[in-house]
């Protein structure tokens, strides 16, 4: 019987429910299941992983993208979400070829002093992931309740370790409590689109018309698209696939990611369709203004005066669903990195403890929020090819890969893709720093 392989792994018996997914699976492998069904045992793994792609990091740059040049960047958004299949669709297959992570692999395959490298810069990203996801909740329990941000900061944590208790009762209860809070910020958007108005003809162009206007415009686009892969969630989607269904020989691999591919399909689609959301709405709401909105605070008092209170209410909600499902997202990851780099392994609720703390020491200092949120943004952009090129490096490997390995069509594009990535966040970085 398909088993989820951590199970098997470990010679315990699987958590509750997880039997019962791995028998669902095998009927959907062998083709007894049939419809909408047969996809059910294999969705899951991209809607957690879809969370990073709607951090306040997305929320503050789409804002400002919508209300400087209205649905013109569009386009970008759309660009990036294709990237972001890319991507993560490699991280899934590399976790179904070959049963192990991203930073098990790395161990296994680059000399010590390199993984010992990998490892320390993948803590650091740990630390500035969780610094930007605090942020947004703590953010958001601010604009809605004017609590400080160092105890909302606070507020955010305990309600991350909820979500983390749900990981330790099988992997389906967490999937749904993250899909539930992305559905918060799915049904928030949806309104706040829908309050806008937006202009049919201009959307459209915007979306199918690749366009930019001066260096302001073009510096957006690339922190649109400099932004599209976090590196804690290539090195998380690996191990989120690695173990959920095993497939027994390479036909039913191959089927295990076809499922797979569905599923990050849905999630990302969702992601995109938030990430766009968002612009669309500073575009209807705040283009044409004074001033730009460039910060998350703005566009909250940005709505109320021109929208209501609702409409407030329902941006600082989605803000606060961002924060809270992003935070478990990031420990998790930094968990995997842990375990997968040097082959250690600590309590999941010890490691929340311990990425918390700089996060927590950062905003009790009383540290500007978009000041703090610009700064864990450029550390994520350092981690990026420390995470992405090893990705491309083993997903080309024909004999760690086997039929999974890339084509040469898609090596083509994930390698251009990295370039561009990486190119973008360089451009970014030096601008960041030394502001030319």
């Amino acid at each position: 019987m398909t088993q989820s392989r951590a199970a098997a792994d470990a010679a315990v018996d699987p958590l509750p429910g997880e039997n019962a997914t791995a028998r669902a699976a095998e009927a959907a492998l062998a083709g007894r299941q049939r419809g909408l069904r047969r996809f059910l045992p294999f969705l899951g793994p991209a809607f957690i992983a879809s969370v990073a792609y709607i951090d306040p990091g997305n929320f503050a740059t789409n804002i400002q993208a919508g209300s400087s040049y209205g649905y013109m960047l569009l386009w970008v958004v759309a660009v990036s979400n294709l990237m972001a299949v890319l991507i993560q669709s490699m991280s899934a297959k590399l976790g179904i070829a070959t049963g192990r992570n991203l930073p098990e692999l790395s161990r296994e395959r680059f000399p010590r002093p390199v993984t010992i490298g990998l490892w320390i810069q993948a803590e650091i990203i740990a630390i500035a992931t969780d610094l930007a996801e605090f942020i947004g909740g703590a953010l958001g329990l601010y604009l809605l309740f004017g609590i400080p941000l160092f105890p909302a900061a606070v507020i955010t944590g305990v309600f991350s370790f909820g979500l983390l208790e749900l990981q330790r009762r099988g992997f389906r209860p967490l999937e749904a409590g993250i899909s539930a809070l992305l559905g918060v910020v799915v049904a928030a958007f949806a309104y706040e689109v829908w309050i806008a108005r937006p202009d049919g003809g201009d959307l459209l162009t915007g979306l199918f018309v690749p366009r930019l206007a001066g260096t302001d415009s073009l510096l957006l686009a690339a922190g649109i698209l400099g932004a599209t892969v976090m590196p804690h969630v290539i090195y998380l989607h690996s191990a989120l696939t690695q173990r959920r269904v095993v497939g027994r020989d390479a036909e039913q691999r191959r089927r295990i990611f076809h499922f797979e591919l569905i599923d990050i399909l849905i999630a990302m689609g969702l992601a995109g369709l938030i990430n766009g959301a968002m612009l669309v709405m500073a575009a209807g709401l705040f283009f044409g203004a004074v001033e730009p909105v460039s910060t998350l605070e703005g566009a909250f008092a940005h709505l109320e005066a021109v929208s209501g209170s609702l409409a407030a209410t329902l941006f600082g909600i989605g803000l606060l669903a961002s924060g809270f499902s992003s935070s478990s997202v990031g420990t998790m990851s930094g968990q995997i990195v842990m375990q997968g780099y040097i082959n250690r392994r600590i309590p999941i609720f010890l490691r929340r403890l311990i990425t918390m703390g700089p996060a927590l020491l950062i905003l009790a200092l009383g540290v500007d929020a978009t000041t703090a949120l610009v700064m864990s943004q450029v550390v994520l952009s350092f981690g990026i090819p420390f995470a992405l090129i090893p990705l491309l490096i083993f997903c080309s490997n024909r004999e760690l890969m086997g039929t999974l390995v890339n084509r040469r069509a898609t090596s083509i594009a994930a390698w251009g893709v990295a370039g561009l990535i990486i190119g973008l966040n360089v451009f970014l970085l030096y601008r960041t720093l030394f502001g030319i």
